[in-house]
């Protein structure tokens, strides 16, 4: 068994970028900019965005966190998207999710300028990606498929068990497998709810990606020998015992599958880093392309 160790590769991916930031000051040009919408004080939220704000520091980018109360109003927040949207100074910007249950999601995403759109949600940069255009592809499965490309993992010809279909992880990771290239090729089950003998499919997977949110959902008798495992799931469990009042999981039964599995990812430390990582790059890839628009 071999880690697959998003952290280590998300720091590689952020050196990376910050050399191309610091060449960026030296030819006096701006650097990216990437902005963050938070509303409310969710627990999970608050870290999740602390840590971007922390990453644009560390490798040189602007950042501007507007934090909004839970009580905002769904004009008010469409009013902030649409200045943001104006902005020429903000090369790409996030609504960070979940939102409040009075505040329309699906309008709020629809009204993010998709040449801003660095989280890759809006239909527009979707469909892009669907059809194998260039757009923003959502960060979570850019991430895995920067990471299985990293690691040099063979997935051309290969059985990919995808379990769960969220427009941000489960669909577009499906498509990105399934498509033509070098980290892709893979014939692609995509799984869900209402699949019947789940375990056959996974049984027969090379590769399974699992993001369900469902803790230690996958377990040994589940897959075969030689599998690749990527765990998108990360669940708050509660536990009296430890500090925080809680432990971090993900959908799989690391210590068992690991014994099975010929690469996996932990949880934490594998999948989460990348997620911010490619954040960090279709930021850039927004910079670069509203140079060039210019």
């Amino acid at each position: 068994m071999e880690i697959l160790d998003g952290k280590k590769i998300s720091n590689q991916i952020k050196e990376e970028i910050a050399v191309e930031v610091r060449q960026m000051k030296e030819r006096g040009e701006k650097v990216p900019h990437l902005a963050a919408v938070l509303v409310g004080n969710d627990g999970a939220s608050l870290t999740y965005v602390g840590s971007k704000v922390r990453s644009c520091e560390k490798i040189g980018f602007q950042s501007t966190l507007i934090h909004l109360p839970e009580e905002t109003t769904e004009e008010a927040l469409l009013k902030q998207v649409e200045n943001l949207n104006q902005n020429p100074d903000i090369d790409g910007y996030i609504v960070q999710l979940p939102l409040p249950k009075h505040i329309d999601e699906q309008k709020v995403l629809m009204a993010v300028d998709p040449n801003k759109d660095v989280d890759g949600f809006h239909p527009a940069n979707f469909g892009k990606m669907a059809l194998d255009m260039e757009s923003f592809i959502p960060a979570t499965p850019f991430g895995i498929m920067e990471l299985l490309r990293r690691y040099d993992i063979d997935t051309q010809g290969k059985h990919a068990v995808v379990i769960g279909r969220s427009h941000i992880v489960g669909r577009p990771i499906s498509i990105l497998l399934s498509q033509k290239g070098k980290t892709a090729n893979a014939t692609v089950t995509l799984t869900h709810s209402r699949t019947h003998d789940l375990k056959t499919l996974t049984l027969q997977a090379d590769i399974i990606v699992s993001a369900l949110g469902v803790p230690n959902f996958l377990k040994a008798d589940m897959v075969k020998e030689d599998v690749v495992v990527i765990d998108v799931g990360i669940t708050r469990v509660p536990d009296d015992t430890r500090e925080r009042g809680y432990y971090i999981t993900g959908d799989v039964d690391f210590e068992n599958v690991g014994k099975k599995a010929s690469y996996i990812t932990p949880v934490p430390g594998g999948v989460g880093p990348m997620t911010i990582a490619m954040l960090l790059k279709n930021t850039l890839l927004a910079r670069e392309r509203h140079k060039a628009g210019n």
